[in-house]
C-alpha cells in the first residue's frame, strides 16, 4: 500500500450482513484526530496543503489517519457503484392521508395541505407571549399570520415594516443572519399583498407571509452567492428557483438571501466574508451550517419559514442547534432547478420552520409534481394531522451503539422522547443494526467533495485564492485530492447502504436518531475573519445526517428539549422513500408530546411580528 497507507477493509457481500440486534458488526465512532485550529494556524495550513508536494504529504497523512484509505480508497468492496441516490415509483402504503389530485396549482396545494392540520390554538393562547413566561412561549405560524391578515389585526406592510427593523436590529447585533435584504423589493411584496387581502382576494394561507431563502437558491432581485464574494459576479442569476417561484405564487413574501456557510463547505455557520451567523438561543455559540442564516431567521422569529439547501444535513443540523423543525424531502420530491449545483447527487431544497404543520403548508407549496413518463413520482399524499393518534402501529428502528454515540443530554432527551410516544400512541421501538456509519460518512464526504470542485472548476479554475475563504480553501484542497478510484468506491458503498435501509424499512416505519451528537459549541473571536476547522466538533455535528442525503431518503428534525446550558435538542425520523405524510405524521406527534411534557423557550434574540399596533 506504500509509505502512508496500510491495507484496506475487505467488505463481505451486503446480504451477509447482519442488521438484527444482536449482530456482531463493529461500529466505529467518527475517527477523527485533527485539533481545532482558527486564526494564523487555518492561514498557516491552508498554505501547507496548496504547496506542491507537501501539500500531498500532509493530506496524504491525513487521509491515512482519518481512514479515509482503509474504509473508502483502498477497500474491497464486492457491490457495484450506485451512482445517484434516486428512487423508483413505488406503492408506498401510508395510514391517515389525503391523496391530492394531480395538476393542483401551488395555492390549491397549500388549502389542501391547511384542510389537514389541527384547530388552531382559541384566541386567549394565541395572544401575544412575547412578555410571558418562557413555558407560555409559543412561535407564530403560517396560519397566525394568515389570520392576523385576513381579520385586519395587522396586514402584511405592517409585518414587513417591524422585520425590516429587527433585521437591522439583528445587523446591530452582528447576529449575520442575511447576506442581503431589499427593503424596498420587501415592502412592494407586502403592499401587494395588502391590497389582496383588501380585496378579499389573498391568493393562499401563505400570502403575505415572509420566507427567507438560503444563498444558494435563486431569487430575483438578488445575486446568488453561495456564501462567497465572488460567485454572485460570476454566475448570473436570470430567474427565480422552482420553489422561490412556486412560494411567490402563493403570494409569499421573499425576505431577502439568508447568510450561509461559505459554498455550503462547513458545519458552523461560520462566514468570513459575509458576518457569522449567531445562534438566537446564545448569541456566542454557532447556528450550524450550512443553512445557518435561515434557521437563525426563523428561531429568531423573523419568518415561520425558511428556504435552506441539504446536502449533508446542512438543512437538519443548524434546524436542530437553533430549536426548529428541519425538513428534508426524498431526492426527486422538490425540483433542484435554481439550486446552486454544489453537490448533484447528494443536495437538494429543504425546508426550515416555525413547527411541523408549516414544514407541511411549505411543503405543498413547493413539491415538484412536473416530471412525466417512468421517471413520475408517487401521488403527492398529505398527513392528516387531525388524526395521528389513530395510528397505533408504527415502528421505529434504533440501533443503539449509534444512537447514544452523542452527549448525556441528548441521549436523555431523545430517549426521552421514544418512551413518550410509546406511552402516548402506542409506537414500538425496534433496536436494528446500521452497519458501516463511519465507512458511509467517508464515502459522503469523498462524493460531495468530488461533486463540489467538478462543479465549480470553470470557476476555480481561474480565479484568485485570496477570494475563497481560508477554511474553505482547505476544504477544497481535500477535495482535489479525491481520485477517480475514492469516487468509485465510495458509490460502491452507497450501494451498500442502499441495501442495508431497505431491509430495514421492511421491518420499520422509520429510523429514529438524534440529530445531532452535540449541541451548538461556542463561536470563538478568532474564527471570525478565518473561519476555523474543528474537526470533531464536525463529526459529531454530522453524525446522524448522511444517510438523507447519501440514500436520498426523507428526514425530518423535531426539536425535544435543551440541555442543560438551555440550548436546543432535535430528534430525527428518517423514513421510506416516497413516506414524507408518515413522516410529518410522526414528527407532528413528537412535536405534541414533547411540548406537552415541557416548556418552550424563548430564545435570548427573538421578535414578535405580529404585536398589535398602538
Amino acid at each position: 500500500m506504500g509509505l502512508f497507507r496500510s491495507p484496506g477493509k475487505v467488505y463481505k457481500p451486503a446480504a451477509e450482513v447482519d442488521l438484527g440486534p444482536g449482530s456482531d458488526e463493529h461500529y466505529i465512532s467518527p475517527n477523527v484526530r485533527a485539533p481545532r485550529v482558527a486564526g494564523l494556524l487555518v492561514k498557516f495550513q491552508a498554505w501547507v496543503l496548496e504547496t506542491p508536494v507537501l501539500g500531498w504529504i500532509v493530506l496524504t497523512v491525513l487521509k491515512r489517519d482519518n481512514l479515509v484509505y482503509k474504509l473508502v480508497s483502498d477497500a474491497e468492496i464486492p457491490e457495484p457503484p450506485l451512482f445517484t441516490a434516486t428512487h423508483t415509483w413505488r406503492d408506498i402504503p401510508e395510514q391517515n392521508v389525503r391523496p391530492t389530485k394531480p395538476g393542483l396549482s401551488p395555492p390549491e396545494r397549500v388549502q389542501e395541505a391547511v384542510g389537514c392540520l389541527p384547530a388552531r390554538l382559541p384566541e386567549p393562547e394565541a395572544a401575544a407571549l412575547s412578555d410571558g413566561p418562557a413555558s407560555g412561549f409559543r412561535r407564530w405560524t403560517v396560519r397566525d399570520f394568515h389570520r392576523a391578515y385576513s381579520s385586519g389585526q395587522t396586514t402584511p406592510a405592517m409585518v414587513a415594516r417591524r422585520f425590516l427593523a429587527a433585521v437591522k436590529e439583528c445587523s446591530d447585533l452582528e447576529m449575520g443572519l442575511f447576506i442581503s435584504c431589499d427593503a424596498a423589493d420587501v415592502m412592494r411584496q407586502a403592499e401587494d399583498s395588502t391590497r389582496r387581502y383588501q380585496q378579499g382576494a389573498p391568493l393562499s394561507a401563505m400570502d403575505g407571509v415572509l420566507v427567507a431563502v438560503k444563498d444558494e437558491l435563486d431569487c430575483l432581485p438578488y445575486p446568488t452567492t453561495g456564501g462567497t464574494r465572488w460567485l454572485g459576479a460570476a454566475r448570473r442569476c436570470a430567474a427565480d428557483a422552482a420553489c422561490v417561484a412556486q412560494l411567490r405564487a402563493c403570494g409569499a413574501v421573499m425576505a431577502g438571501k439568508a447568510n450561509m456557510h461559505e459554498l455550503g463547505a462547513g458545519t458552523s455557520g461560520i462566514n468570513a466574508h459575509h458576518g457569522s451567523t449567531r445562534n438566537p438561543y446564545d448569541p456566542g455559540r454557532v447556528s450550524g451550517g450550512s443553512s445557518g442564516g435561515s434557521a437563525a431567521a426563523v428561531c429568531a422569529g423573523l419568518c415561520p419559514v425558511a428556504l435552506g439547501a441539504d446536502g449533508g444535513g446542512s438543512v437538519r443540523m443548524p434546524a436542530a442547534l437553533c430549536g426548529v423543525v428541519g425538513f428534508k424531502p426524498t431526492a426527486g420530491r422538490l425540483s433542484n432547478s435554481g439550486l446552486l449545483p454544489l453537490n448533484w447527487t447528494v443536495g437538494m431544497p429543504g425546508i426550515l420552520a416555525a413547527t411541523v404543520e408549516d414544514a407541511l403548508i411549505a411543503y405543498a407549496a413547493i413539491v415538484d409534481q412536473s416530471k412525466p413518463g417512468p421517471l413520475q413520482q408517487p401521488e403527492l399524499n398529505l398527513p392528516l394531522l387531525t388524526c395521528t393518534r389513530s395510528m397505533p402501529s408504527i415502528r421505529l428502528a434504533k440501533y443503539a451503539k449509534w444512537f447514544d454515540d452523542s452527549s448525556e443530554d441528548i441521549r436523555s432527551l431523545c430517549g426521552k422522547a421514544l418512551r413518550m410516544l410509546h406511552a402516548q400512541y402506542g409506537w414500538e421501538t425496534v433496536e436494528v443494526t446500521v452497519p458501516e456509519i463511519e465507512e458511509m460518512r467517508l464515502a459522503h464526504y469523498v462524493t460531495m467533495g468530488s461533486e463540489c470542485t467538478a462543479s465549480l472548476a470553470k470557476y476555480l479554475d481561474n480565479m484568485d485564492r485570496s477570494e475563497i475563504g481560508w477554511d474553505v480553501r482547505i476544504g477544497l484542497s481535500a477535495y482535489r485530492s479525491f481520485s477517480s478510484r475514492d469516487y468509485l468506491n465510495a458509490q460502491r458503498l452507497r450501494s451498500r447502504q442502499m441495501y442495508f435501509h431497505e431491509k430495514i424499512f421492511e421491518a420499520a416505519d422509520a429510523i429514529v436518531t438524534p440529530m445531532t451528537g452535540v449541541t451548538a459549541y461556542a463561536l470563538q473571536d478568532d474564527a471570525l475573519r478565518t473561519g476555523e476547522l474543528d474537526y470533531i466538533s464536525g463529526a459529531a455535528l454530522v453524525r446522524y445526517s448522511i444517510a438523507g442525503n447519501f440514500l436520498g431518503l426523507p428526514a425530518i428534525t423535531v426539536p425535544v428539549g435543551y440541555d442543560r446550558g438551555g440550548l436546543p435538542v432535535g430528534l430525527q425520523l428518517i423514513g421510506r422513500p416516497w413516506s414524507e405524510a408518515t413522516l410529518l405524521h410522526l414528527a407532528h406527534a413528537v412535536q405534541e408530546a414533547c411540548c406537552a411534557a415541557g416548556e418552550r423557550r424563548k430564545p435570548k434574540v427573538h421578535f414578535d411580528l405580529l404585536l398589535r399596533e398602538d
